[in-house]
């Protein structure tokens, strides 16, 4: 199940409130500005920092190739 687009234009990252990249197929919400990424777990982001995961620069690379090549949208602009 993906989330809400209702949900979705209000997700911003808890640290720096800037917009996400959310990765359906991967589960994730994705901030390139940190590398972080938070999970979905049972169609509920965890947006809790401590809970983030900090990503190296290949998956960081990854990710964004993803994005790219999908053309997602960040949750706001």
């Amino acid at each position: 199940m993906s989330l809400a687009p209702a949900l979705l234009e209000i997700l911003a990252c808890p640290e720096d409130k800037g917009p996400l990249y959310y990765l359906e197929a991967e589960s994730i919400l994705y901030n390139p500005r940190l590398q972080r990424s938070y999970a979905i777990r049972d169609d509920i982001p965890v947006m809790l920092i401590d809970e983030s995961t900090t990503v190296d620069a290949a998956e960081h690379d990854r990710l964004m190739g993803v994005i790219g090549d999908l053309g997602i949208a960040p949750t706001f602009s």
